[in-house]
């Protein structure tokens, strides 16, 4: 194979990438609008949008259609796999520019509290599942128990800040106390599962698993987390105001966005997630402060949200096949298990700190919500090989049905007049 074949499309192929790439932008937007005059979170209706595009609508009723214009092209170029990481990628690097902004909210009490009880029942409680209950059906190509066992463990704890910051958003309640708490305990929270997450790529790319290697992966890890926010973000500043520096000064944004593949790449050359990469690199970014930078990542979150995350979002939907995948029974009492768990360690911590029955429940509502970072999750343990097709399908349904009733909840608060919080 030459250079050449590797570098040109022929027109067919090139007709079938934009055809899908149209089709799944056209139907997660058109799909997102109808979700949010339902009420919904729009990232619900991305989804549906490529599911209706997948096998299970579109490829059941036309199935050489829906083969032609989607199967054909990803089995001979990848290129919409491409597409779907940079959408990846985006979604978790315009998420850490507001990571930095709720880690500097005033932490109190109830914050460490609230993030304590989130984190560490749900996690132990994920953690001793497939221990109590045979889930080696779920296992992925890898067949890593192990690694299965830490994905349960971060899919039973993890919680959505995109989710919920725009469900607070949509309310007028961002501005809140109690969404100040919920978003200060929430990125903490998440920061602990994200390095989880880091840590479970790793078990599946190991022969060999013994307790000596977690804990030293474990402390590479954390290692690399801390050394990653003590000196890039210098390095960055300097390069920030270097007047050697021609990328910045021919264009703000390509500079930006060659900071974060150049950190991601880092990442990965490290061996850590790509996901967690992409996370640290918007935490990173998220520190300039300078009014150049402040325009530039709206302007990146702008275009990231109009086209590579809905396209992102699309594409999970359009790998999810529910006519092979949906398990009904496994579902509904992982679901009822994930959020009895993540709803009695809120309400402990909470309780504990003497805060009344209803603002707790308020609370553990708004830290069950798992949305986008469940979603990709469930795409990065199958894209691993940690977790089987079935199991994949019922985190995203998970992710969609936990969202959908927090945005419900919260309504239906705010609609009757209700305190959040009582503080």
């Amino acid at each position: 194979m030459t250079v050449s074949d590797t570098i040109y499309l022929t027109d067919l192929e090139l007709t079938r990438f934009f055809m899908a790439i149209f089709l799944l932008l056209t139907f997660a937007h058109i799909c997102g609008y109808f979700f949010t005059l339902l009420r919904m979170p729009s990232v619900i209706g991305e989804i549906f949008g490529g599911f209706l595009l997948g096998p299970t609508v579109f490829g059941h009723f036309l199935p050489d259609l829906q083969n032609w214009v989607f199967n054909a092209f990803v089995a001979e170029g990848k290129l919409i796999s491409i597409v779907y990481w940079f959408g990846l990628i985006l979604l978790m690097f315009i998420s850490g520019f507001e990571i930095q902004n709720y880690l500097n909210q005033k932490n109190n009490k109830l914050v460490f509290g609230l993030t304590i009880g989130s984190t560490i029942i749900p996690f132990i409680a994920g953690w001793f599942l497939p221990i109590c209950f045979d889930l080696t059906p779920y296992v992925g190509d890898k067949h890593s128990l192990l690694a299965l066992q830490l994905i349960i463990a971060i899919a039973t704890a993890v919680t959505s800040i995109p989710v919920i910051s725009k469900i607070f958003i949509e309310l007028n309640i961002v501005s809140t106390p109690f969404a100040n708490v919920v978003l200060a305990a929430a990125t903490i929270h998440d920061l602990v599962v994200w390095i989880a997450l880091a840590i479970a790529g790793d078990l599946v790319a190991a022969r060999t698993i013994n307790l000596s290697e977690i804990v030293l992966k474990l402390v590479i890890t954390i290692a690399f987390f801390i050394v990653f926010l003590k000196i890039i973000p210098r390095a960055i500043m300097f390069l920030n105001g270097s007047k050697w520096n021609v990328v910045a000064r021919s264009s703000i944004v390509g500079y930006v966005m060659a900071v974060c593949l150049f950190l991601v790449a880092i990442a990965s050359m490290l061996g850590v997630n790509l996901v967690f990469g992409a996370l640290l690199a918007g935490i990173v970014v998220g520190m300039a402060k300078e009014p150049e930078f402040i325009n530039v990542k709206k302007h990146i979150r702008e275009f990231s949200l109009a086209f590579f995350v809905p396209l992102y979002f699309a594409i999970v939907g359009l790998k999810l096949n529910l006519i092979r995948d949906f398990d009904p029974l496994f579902l509904g009492w992982f679901l009822l298990y994930m959020t009895f768990f993540q709803m009695a360690g809120c309400l402990v911590a909470t309780r504990m700190l003497r805060v009344d029955w209803f603002s707790s429940v308020n609370l553990g509502i708004a830290m069950s919500t798992k949305g986008g970072p469940l979603i990709v999750l469930a795409t990065v343990a199958l894209d691993l090989g940690i977790v089987s097709s079935s199991f994949s399908a019922s985190l995203i349904l998970i992710a969609i049905i936990t969202s959908a009733f927090a945005g419900a909840w919260f309504r239906y608060i705010i609609k009757n007049d209700l305190r959040l919080l009582k503080v």
